[in-house]
């Protein structure tokens, strides 16, 4: 597992990501967690901590809400929507400033995967782009990684936004997931989609994408092999 590893590798597979999250710029970080705080250190310290408590209150009442409604009907599309946003608010409070989940944090971003499980098998149309963001953050690095799953909601915001932007972040992660066909189809798509003046600078982010993801699964079948 990627964040299973130690000294320098480790430091060296993080500064990998970091890259990756440089290349895509703005909202195509990895990772989305967290927020800033202003004012005096001690000061957000404590105003964070309250803040922290009251929110985390707020999801959990969000959160019973949602399934109590769905013990009433299991295919309540708003109920799972307010599910997977309230199991993943409570993630969230809990990674606070970090970059990366904390394992305590991962059975709320569980949950909130099962329940998008459960609310793509509904069909939904169109599907929630910002419900699908979400999850993207949930499945990706950092979190529950779990990157074929990733790849699959950036599919699904790729063929709802068709923008040279969506199609870099599916080109991200199926490259990150292994899936080479994907990520030269995604690839494709974008310098496709971009303006004639911006085709060059975007092929030069596809390139890099599939190179960092690339660079990933070697080290991953280095891990498995040693």
């Amino acid at each position: 597992m990627l964040f299973d590893l130690k000294g320098k590798r480790r430091r060296l597979v993080q500064a990998t990501y970091i890259t990756l999250a440089l290349l895509m710029g703005g909202g195509l970080v990895l990772f989305g967690i967290g927020g800033d705080v202003s004012g005096g250190l001690f000061d957000a310290f404590s105003e964070r901590r309250g803040n922290v408590s009251s929110a985390a209150d707020t999801f959990k009442e969000r959160r019973d809400e949602a399934q109590e409604r769905l013990r009433v009907n299991p295919r309540d599309e708003a109920a799972l929507k307010q599910l997977v946003r309230a199991n993943y608010q409570l993630a969230s409070s809990e990674a606070g400033q970090a970059t990366t989940f904390p394992e305590e944090a991962k059975d709320e971003l569980r949950a909130a995967a099962d329940a998008w499980q459960r609310y793509l098998a509904l069909d939904p149309d169109p599907i929630d782009e910002s419900l699908a963001n979400l999850m993207l953050q949930a499945y990706g690095p950092g979190a529950l990684n779990q990157l074929d799953e990733a790849k699959e909601v950036a599919q699904i915001l790729a063929r709802a936004d068709e923008s040279p932007q969506a199609y870099l972040r599916l080109v991200q992660y199926a490259a990150l997931a292994g899936d080479e066909r994907t990520a030269a189809l995604a690839g494709r798509r974008a310098i496709d989609l971009a303006p004639r003046d911006q085709r060059k600078t975007v092929r030069e982010q596809v390139e890099q994408a599939k190179a960092v993801g690339a660079l990933q699964q070697a080290r991953e079948g280095g891990d498995t092999g040693g």
